[in-house]
């Protein structure tokens, strides 16, 4: 997060504070206030003041149930201990985008460039994972097909090798035998 007012975040930083909630890759209102450099309870006033420019695709607050699961994961407060008192909002790309407008600060706009090329890192590293999940199951594709060449060229092998070790041919002419004519007389 900025130390000072106007510093700016480089984009691996900013993909550590994405979250998918609902399928979705999400940030909360508590990393996206500090990101834009305000309080959360301005960010969500705003928001609140501006709702109809924030559609479900944009922005949504979570369900306890998905906040409590955060709560395990990322070890927030508790609100009974000085935490959150009510459930937070999470921002899509565009709803982080619509954020910084509403927001209208310095800081704000310089940031929702660095969101949103985020986001499209984000959506390019998924794609390379997809192509690289396909040539995999290509490649295991090929590997089985040679296996079961292979278990069957072994098999012919040992056919070869495990042949009747009974009575050795000879290799070459052999003299057929000649019989005595019996003379009738």
């Amino acid at each position: 997060m900025p130390k000072k007012h106007g510093d700016i975040i480089p984009e691996e930083k900013i993909l550590n504070i994405i979250i998918v909630v609902r399928g979705k890759k999400v940030i909360l209102d508590s990393d996206l206030a500090t990101l834009y450099g305000v309080e959360t309870r301005r960010l969500n006033e705003q928001v609140r003041r501006n709702i109809d420019k924030f559609p479900d695709d944009f922005m949504f607050q979570l369900t306890k149930g998905e906040f409590e699961n955060l709560k395990s994961q990322f070890a927030t407060s508790s609100s009974t201990w000085g935490g959150r008192r009510k459930l937070p909002l999470v921002f899509t790309e565009h709803g982080a985008l619509q954020a910084a407008n509403i927001l209208n600060s310095s800081q704000a706009n310089k940031m929702s460039v660095f969101i949103v090329r985020t986001f499209i890192k984000l959506r390019e590293m998924a794609l390379k994972n997809e192509k690289l999940s396909r040539k995999f199951i290509e490649l295991e594709k090929r590997v089985s097909d040679h296996d079961e060449i292979l278990i069957e060229l072994v098999h012919e092998i040992r056919k070869l090798i495990d042949s009747p070790k009974g009575k050795k041919q000879s290799i070459g002419f052999i003299e057929p035998v000649k019989r005595k004519k019996k003379n009738i007389s």
